[in-house]
């Protein structure tokens, strides 16, 4: 009897798991995702549940596991009985007020709103934050929007416009959308409304990366230098900045070289909402699509393998073709045939995981075309030399594409290209091909597995008519010896990358060329991942001594060495250490980099133990940096 009430209680937290009432406070408080994997475990779970139940009385292991599972189920209900009640104390009173208290939204908001004090300096619009934060019904989410809204602005009149805006009528039902949302996209600039808007093309949970999503904002058109002077992907960065400092976007992580970021479900809702007439996504071939839509993407690879929709042919001034498919995108010779011939003003064409063995000719004719994708397909081996017709093409993605033998002849006729991703089977890339695209910026060389040298002559001269280049990362080259010298001359290189490159050696030629310790290099970020023949840091770093700012040393079991000379880096802000057993002290210099705010060692035992708080031999040298993580556990 005990057993089968055990099965009767987890058919019954799964119930609770998907009624409408949870959903419904789930999505308000962001949780969605996490309680529909919690369903799909526990239904994996109560599949199995009869049957253990009878097993149980054989084995004490699984009698144990079966004690152990029951506590769970019960904490479960627990928790979600107290979902219920919030969902019912909503219909009855017309309040969320349960998720966080007036106290804690008004201490929340006044973090978002002011800087640390500054609130006791404006009385007033202290009063009329409460009114506001009271308007948010206590969701954390509307709160902190609102809070970044009004960040630093003293002027009563704009705090007024949003506690009296005529959007907090609106009932959050209606699209479940909630007013405080709405409010911060409406005071968006116009710029940022176009980029905020596009995001909706993918899909919900999305990991963005910023390169990524520059680009495609830049090739849609969303983002110009007004006098032409400012870079557009410094330009995106800002824009980024800014939607993530008015909580459009959260979950930002720092990877060094670039960010990584989520939407909240809410706010993807209301891009989706805003969107609806110009971004849309094709979940089927029936699908009503507005004949106002510029742009759509693909979800389902299912819909990949049969004809283009009929009712998207119809959308001859499309801009946008995305394909975010997880296993194998576009297949089809004829319906790549088909998008070329009837989307002649294309902007993005994304192609990505497709298993097309060549790209046809007519690609040349997309001459609008500006992002073209087609990273991860494991079966193309060339590109049509037409390819080089596309003078306005700025990024190409061809990572992954294992089978590619080389470059078009003409590469370098790709004047406006500023991001190039590859994967080739050579041993080394044509110099002339990537030495004459003087728009180039960011330079990705992934997964090349007969790579020796980076360019066939290996002095890698022609770079230096890349004055604007900044950005170079080199993953999975196994067979790669060494890096031309000219990059110590690149002044306008502001990060350098390099990972699993277990024959690299980037102290060879030490000593050769010219060290600028001027100071004359931009180098910002300096990462190194899984390098075994690393033993210490180059010396042509101190070139960057006025700009380094991060350095990543990770996965190199041969590092044993950080030089004296790091006391010249003057700029350094963060250090990242981990896995560098043999690396077991820090120089003395460390003391002179007041600039130093964060220090992160991990799975390095003895410079672990000598960093230690007050007892650590090393301690003396970092006991001013303000951050200091030591195996996660800040110190």
């Amino acid at each position: 009897m005990a057993e089968s009430f055990f099965y009767s209680l987890a058919e019954g937290v799964l119930g609770k798991l998907s009624s409408a009432a949870l959903q419904e406070i789930a999505l308000v408080w962001g949780v969605k995702n996490e309680l529909k994997e919690l369903e799909d475990t526990l239904s994996t779970i109560s599949a199995v549940l009869l049957d253990a139940e009878e097993q149980q009385g054989k084995s004490r292991e699984l009698r144990v596991w079966m004690e152990r599972l029951e506590i769970v189920c019960y904490d479960i209900d627990d928790v979600l009985d107290e979902f219920e009640i919030a969902a019912l104390k909503q219909k009855v009173h017309g309040k969320v007020s349960i998720f966080f208290s007036h106290e804690d939204c008004l201490s929340l908001f006044v973090s978002w709103a002011f800087k640390d004090g500054k609130e006791r300096e404006h009385p007033n619009l202290m009063k009329i934050g409460e009114e506001i934060v009271k308007k948010c019904k206590g969701v954390p989410l509307a709160v902190r929007t609102l809070g970044s809204l009004l960040y630093m602005k003293i002027d009563e009149g704009e705090w007024l416009f949003v506690r009296d805006n005529e959007i907090w009528k609106l009932e959050q039902k209606d699209d479940g959308i909630l007013p405080a949302l709405k409010l911060s996209y409406d005071q968006l600039p116009p710029h940022l409304k176009h980029c905020f808007a596009y995001c909706a093309l993918f899909p919900k949970d999305y990991e963005f990366r910023t390169v990524g999503l520059i680009y495609l904002w830049i090739a849609a058109g969303f983002i110009q230098s007004p006098d032409q002077k400012q870079e557009l992907e410094n330009i995106g960065k800002k824009y980024i900045q800014e939607l993530w400092s008015r909580s459009f976007f959260q979950d930002v992580e720092d990877l060094g070289s670039i960010l990584t970021f989520k939407m909240h479900d809410l706010v993807h809702d209301l891009a989706l909402l805003i969107a609806k007439t110009e971004c849309m996504n094709i979940d089927s071939h029936d699908q009503v699509i507005h004949k106002k839509v510029l742009h759509v993407s693909f979800f389902d690879q299912n819909l990949l393998r049969e004809a283009i929709p009929s009712s998207l042919l119809e959308l001859k001034n499309l801009r946008t073709i995305l394909t975010i498919v997880e296993q194998v995108g576009l297949s089809s010779k004829s319906s790549i045939e088909t998008i070329i011939t009837r989307f002649k003003c294309l902007r993005v064409l994304d192609l990505r995981k497709s298993s097309f063995e060549r790209l046809p000719s007519s690609i040349g004719r997309l001459k609008h075309l500006r992002f073209l994708n087609l990273s991860n397909n494991g079966c193309i081996k060339s590109l049509p030399n037409s390819i080089c017709n596309l003078l306005c093409l700025q990024t190409l993605l061809l990572d992954g594409c294992v089978k590619l033998e080389k470059l078009p002849r003409d590469f370098g006729n790709l004047i406006s290209l500023r991001c190039l991703t590859l994967t080739i089977q050579k041993k080394s890339l044509q110099k002339k091909a990537i030495g004459s695209l003087a728009s180039l910026r960011v330079l990705v060389i992934e997964g090349c597995g007969n790579l020796e040298f980076l360019f066939d002559d290996n002095d890698g001269t022609q770079l230096q008519r890349l004055a604007s280049f900044h950005s170079l990362i080199i993953s999975n080259c196994e067979r790669l010896l060494s890096l031309p010298q000219v990059l110590r001359c690149l002044t306008m290189l502001e990060n350098l990358v390099i990972e699993n490159c277990e024959n690299l050696d980037l102290m060879m030629d030490e000593g050769k060329g010219d060290i600028q310790l001027g100071g004359g290099l931009s180098l910002q970020y300096f990462g190194i991942t899984e390098l075994p023949k690393l033993v210490g840091l180059p010396q042509w770093l101190q070139g960057a001594s006025n700009t380094l700012k991060h350095i990543t040393i990770v996965g190199c079991p041969n590092f044993t060495t950080l030089p004296e000379w790091m006391e010249n880096l003057k700029s350094l802000q963060k250090l990242e250490i981990s896995d560098c057993v043999e690396l077991t002290s820090l120089p003395e210099g460390m003391r002179h980099l007041t600039k130093l705010m964060e220090i992160h060692i991990t799975s390095c035992p003895e410079l672990i133990r000598r960093c230690q708080r007050e007892a650590g031999e090393d301690w003396h040298k970092i006991s001013h940096v303000p951050n200091i993580y030591l195996d996660q556990i800040k110190i």
